[in-house]
């Protein structure tokens, strides 16, 4: 079965040349194109779309909003930020809004693809660019207090958690902690349980917020 993928992109040029690099791939179809934020947030609606591939910057709803509006309405849905812009202002809250995977418009139609089956994966795709800016912002941040957990994560856990900070999938995350890919999720699972979220991109988002992790740990 083929991903369903709506574009959100106010610029024509660019939905065109977004459905052409995407048209190559055997195991993608774009049902839909939304010229702003609130067709957008309709077609999720109408057409039921795997992934929608969205801009930041739009009219009538920019893509933070639309972003937090489908994910709450539409939570099958995954969302793939497509920007230019690389701005703590945008990287950040769209994150936190529910955006599964955030790439800039540098990307080749081959990146994009991948990012594509990887949020539909439930894994996160992130920009080597945006996966800097986190890491910059998690080494700023205070380390790791159990106390600050609703319920203490576990040092496997931990160790799961900041590689999907990094944006690592989960096959890199089982080779690199020698354990099953299934293990791997079994241990996100147990992550989004204990810190009340639903994906990979809201874990991030709250180790970001609430300090949990520093690259220091990952130095030791």
């Amino acid at each position: 079965m083929k991903i369903k993928i709506l574009l959100a992109e106010d610029h024509k040029i660019v939905r065109e040349g977004t459905r052409q690099l995407l048209e190559h791939a055997p195991d993608m179809h774009i049902v839909g194109e939304a010229a702003d934020g609130l067709e957008a947030v309709r077609l999720v609606a109408e057409l039921h779309p795997d992934v929608v591939v969205m801009d930041v910057r739009m009219p009538m709803l920019n893509g933070i909003e639309a972003t937090r509006m489908i994910t709450v309405r539409f939570p099958d849905t995954r969302i793939l930020i497509l920007s230019a812009y690389d701005d703590d202002s945008y990287v950040f809250p769209l994150l936190e809004a529910g955006a599964s995977g955030y790439l800039l418009k540098t990307a080749g139609g081959a990146e994009l693809a991948d990012a594509i089956r990887r949020v539909v994966a439930g894994e996160t795709a992130l920009s080597p660019r945006i996966t800097t800016k986190l890491v910059d912002h998690l080494v700023k941040r205070s380390s790791y207090r159990a106390a600050e957990m609703p319920e203490g994560l576990t040092d496997r856990e931990m160790e799961v958690l900041r590689a999907t900070a990094y944006g690592q999938p989960n096959k890199t995350i089982a080779v690199a902690l020698a354990i099953s890919p299934q293990t791997v999720q079994v241990h996100l699972r147990n992550i989004f349980s204990k810190l009340g979220v639903s994906n990979r991109s809201e874990a991030v988002a709250y180790a970001i917020r609430h300090g949990l992790i520093s690259l220091e740990e990952n130095d030791e």
